[in-house]
Parts: structure tokens; C-alpha cells; sequence
């Protein structure tokens, strides 16, 4: 069996003999925070949770990318939230990284390992504890339900990414694949959190230009991603956002497969109003 790992914020902050210069960009077009930058000044607290800290990546931002907001929260032995959300309109995504999280969707409680995932729908009562003498890390991405006349609201799930073979990206040769959690001709889902696997030496081999947003957090190993006009270094760890349009390609550079997971809209037609 593949042994899966999954990267975390490294917390604390630098030493004083620390250079000043890094790896973090902000442009009109993307935004990269490498993983040195998750570091304990940055994180957030938020209402009706306890024991929690939030490394928050993406929120909407008008001119940028506008669908979506994306933390990594770290919850302490005993932390909970029994009303983690407080926008009824919100769906959730939740992916974890470490440790064992209990989740409660509808009056049932899941544990998510680390590789768990669970889909929650807007409006759904649930609530999150950690119930181990461990921290637990998972994402936590969060977009606005796009309603449509006669198409149903998901229901709730959970599922973990070692229960699904990578489907193979076509004519790719099984270098370039992806792991799905929901059918992607689904209509209900208006977002899809996918990881992507690219083997060592493999490439995405077209400038990808399209109007889905992305959040991409790297699980595992490193590569090389082209962000409109500059490469960017990236491994286990950072993270890129991507505004829509923005040309986009990457290559695996390291020893070992690539991987990240990737937050994209879908199955909607484009706003024609505010």
C-alpha cells in the first residue's frame, strides 16, 4: 500500500539570526505563502470555538478571487466548536492532515484520520471536537451555496483519500492524476476539493487558462508551478491562490510524487450581476 503524508504548518517563528528575505509573492493575478510563513503570529481565533487557532489562506478579495476562503485550523487536545459556522449559506469542505478529528454532521459522528474528508452542506447543523491528547490539523474551505431552480442541495458526506485509486488524466499515461471526491458532472456541487497526484518528472504540459479559482496546498513532495509569468519553487506545505484566468502549469521536481489539494468552482454559469 502508498504511504500518503500530508504536511502541516510548522508554528513557532523564526530565529533572531533568521534573513529578512523569503519566498511569498503577492500579484494581481496570484498569491504564493510558502510554509515558513505559518508561524504563530499570523494565525487567527474565531467565534464560538475553543481550544482553535486558524492559519487563514484565502478569503474573497473583489478583483481577485472572489468564491472562496481557505484556513488550516489547529485544535487542541480537547478543543471543540458545537457552531463552527456562522453563514447559513455556507458549505464546507474539511480535510484533515493530522490527527483524529470527531465530527458530528446531522446527528452522526465520523472520526477523519489524517486523509479524511467531509462535505458539508449549507445550512447543516454539525459541530467538530478533538477527543485525543493530540493536536488535530485539518483545511477548512468554505464557499457561498450557489442555489438553482430545480437542482437539489447535496446531502452530507465523509470519505478518506485512502479509499480511492488516483483515476489517470487522459493520455498522460498514469504520471498526471487525480483523486475525486465528488462526480464531477454532479450538479448539485458547485465546488470540487481534489488532490492532485503528478509522478516524479511528470508535468502539466499546456498553460492552463480557465476561469475556475484556485486554492492549491501542497500535501506532499515538491515541484516547479508557472503562475502567469514567473516559475515559483514549491514543496510540501505552501500554498498558491490563483484568481481566475490566471495561466497557470507545473512540473514535479522532486524524488517522490507530487501532490496537492486543489479548491476550484464548477458547474455554474458565470455572475452576470453583483
Amino acid at each position: 500500500m502508498t504511504t500518503r503524508t500530508y504536511a502541516n504548518p510548522p508554528g513557532g517563528l523564526p530565529p533572531q539570526t533568521e534573513l529578512l528575505s523569503g519566498r511569498a509573492v503577492f500579484t494581481e493575478s496570484y498569491a504564493f505563502i510558502p510554509h515558513g510563513v505559518m508561524t504563530d503570529i499570523v494565525t487567527s481565533a474565531l467565534p464560538h470555538w475553543k481550544g482553535e487557532r486558524a492559519w487563514i489562506l484565502a478569503r474573497p478579495l473583489s478583483g481577485f478571487s472572489e468564491t472562496f476562503s481557505q484556513m488550516i485550523v489547529e485544535l487542541s487536545p480537547g478543543g471543540f466548536s458545537d457552531k463552527p459556522e456562522t453563514d447559513p449559506g455556507a458549505e464546507a469542505v474539511i480535510f484533515v492532515t493530522k490527527g483524529r478529528l470527531s465530527i458530528n454532521l446531522k446527528g452522526r459522528t465520523h472520526t477523519l484520520a489524517p486523509g479524511g474528508y467531509a462535505y458539508v452542506p449549507p445550512g447543516a447543523e454539525w459541530s467538530v471536537r478533538n477527543e485525543t491528547d493530540e493536536i488535530v490539523t485539518f483545511h477548512w474551505i468554505r464557499k457561498l451555496y450557489e442555489r438553482v431552480d430545480g437542482i437539489a442541495i447535496p446531502e452530507a458526506f465523509v470519505d478518506s483519500d485512502k479509499d480511492h485509486a488516483p483515476v489517470a488524466m487522459t493520455d498522460t499515461d498514469g504520471k498526471w492524476a487525480t483523486t475525486r471526491f465528488v462526480d464531477p458532472v454532479d450538479m448539485r456541487h458547485d465546488m470540487h476539493v481534489n488532490i492532485v497526484t503528478l509522478q516524479p518528472g511528470a508535468h502539466i504540459s499546456f498553460m492552463e487558462t480557465h476561469v475556475m479559482e484556485h486554492g492549491l496546498y501542497v500535501l506532499e513532495g515538491r515541484g516547479v508551478y508557472r503562475l502567469n509569468n514567473d516559475w515559483v519553487e514549491v514543496e510540501a506545505g505552501d500554498f498558491m491562490w490563483l484568481r481566475a484566468f490566471c495561466p497557470q502549469a507545473c512540473y514535479a521536481g522532486g524524488p517522490e510524487p507530487f501532490r496537492y489539494l486543489l479548491y476550484k468552482d464548477v458547474n455554474r454559469h458565470p455572475k452576470l450581476r453583483p
